[in-house]
């Protein structure tokens, strides 16, 4: 009595068949021929203040604490590096969209494809967030910046793009901070160079008004001429007594009393020009002194306003931050996504797993219904 076997394929379970055989065979085909290469392109870097390596007391415990400016400059990286502003930079430089959209990467990984059947920036920037990432080490503040893309230079350019728009972030930074530090400073300059500036046109005018260039020095000089005319004077008046007092009808003594007239009347017209009216240099020295007090008070404040000006700037100096690349962006020799046989294996034990179940639960269905 001959048996009739049955083919192999129609005696393995069908269960068995559905659920681990089938699902192992398409990931064995999918990993093996049809899931593209991911390459990663690692590097890092540090944000740092020179001013702040060497701090201790309150400073180092804010910094342990992550509240450093150092620390502040690596976040703001790291949010920037994740944002669409990033991306849309990277779109105009790279052409970031054509890179993962690819015809040469698989339907299920391509941005566009089955799995990424979009095509709005929005919908880009999901993706980008995916493929690129930035961790910070709070203990050392080190960055690490890793790209995947579907070519190994295409990981690398990325990521050497996003490093440039780093350093470039953090120069912006400098740049404002500088701006926002001296800006109030350099407005006091602003302002004391304009009172300079008025209390000198004020001084000018009155000069040229008044026709005195300084009242002081000018009424010593006109004091001088005084006191020369009163010595010439006394010298009249003696030579006058001795020729009155030898001969009293001399012809001279006419002369020499017009002479000393005529001095009293200079000494009294050159004296009215230091002591006499509203003309006098007297007169014209008080308000030339406070305009001299005006002046002098506006170049101090001036001086003051540079020198806070200065220390600004040297304090704006001391909070800047500097990017120092530890590694630069690597170049990667070979795909490190998939893990191609652990997809496979993966694939393989759940399917066993789901079969395990299922066998369990139909066994208990069937008894059920025997009963």
């Amino acid at each position: 009595m001959s048996i009739n076997k049955k083919p192999f394929w129609q005696r393995i379970n069908k269960l068995f068949l559905a659920t681990v055989v089938v699902p192992t065979a398409l990931s064995g085909v999918y990993y093996g021929f049809i899931a593209s290469g991911e390459y990663i392109s690692d590097s890092s870097f540090v944000i740092y203040n020179p001013q702040q390596t060497n701090t201790g007391g309150f400073s180092s415990l804010l910094a342990t604490a992550g509240l450093s400016h150092s620390s502040s400059g690596a976040y703001s990286v790291h949010d920037y590096i994740l944002s669409r502003d990033a991306l849309a930079e990277l779109q105009r430089t790279l052409n970031y969209r054509q890179m993962v959209s690819n015809s040469r990467i698989d339907l299920f990984n391509r941005f566009g494809g089955i799995l990424a059947p979009y095509s709005s920036f929005e919908e880009l920037f999901d993706y980008y967030k995916k493929m690129v990432s930035d961790n910070i080490d709070t203990v050392s503040n080190i960055s690490t910046l890793q790209v995947k893309a579907y070519t190994a230079l295409d990981a690398q350019r990325i990521n050497a793009n996003l490093l440039a728009l780093g350093q470039n972030l953090v120069n912006r930074l400098n740049a404002q901070a500088n701006e926002e530090g001296v800006r109030f400073y350099k407005q006091d300059v602003a302002n004391a160079e304009a009172k300079v500036r008025a209390a000198s046109l004020a001084m000018a005018a009155y000069r040229n008004k008044h026709g005195v260039f300084n009242p002081a020095p000018e009424s010593a000089l006109q004091l001088q001429l005084v006191s020369k005319l009163q010595d010439k004077l006394i010298a009249e008046q003696t030579q006058l007594a001795q020729l009155l007092s030898g001969t009293p009808s001399n012809p001279q003594a006419p002369l020499l009393r017009k002479g000393i007239e005529e001095l009293k009347r200079e000494i009294t017209r050159q004296s009215a020009k230091v002591t006499g009216g509203s003309n006098s240099l007297a007169s014209k020295a008080s308000p030339y002194e406070q305009l001299v007090l005006n002046q002098t008070f506006a170049e101090k404040e001036l001086a003051a306003a540079i020198a806070a000006l200065e220390q600004a700037r040297i304090t704006a100096q001391k909070q800047q931050l500097f990017v120092e690349v530890i590694a630069k962006p690597s170049l990667p020799d070979k795909a490190m996504q998939p893990k191609r046989v652990r997809g496979v294996l993966a694939v393989l034990v759940v399917g066993l797993l789901l079969w395990g179940v299922l066998s369990v639960i139909i066994g208990g269905v069937k008894e059920h219904h025997d009963r």
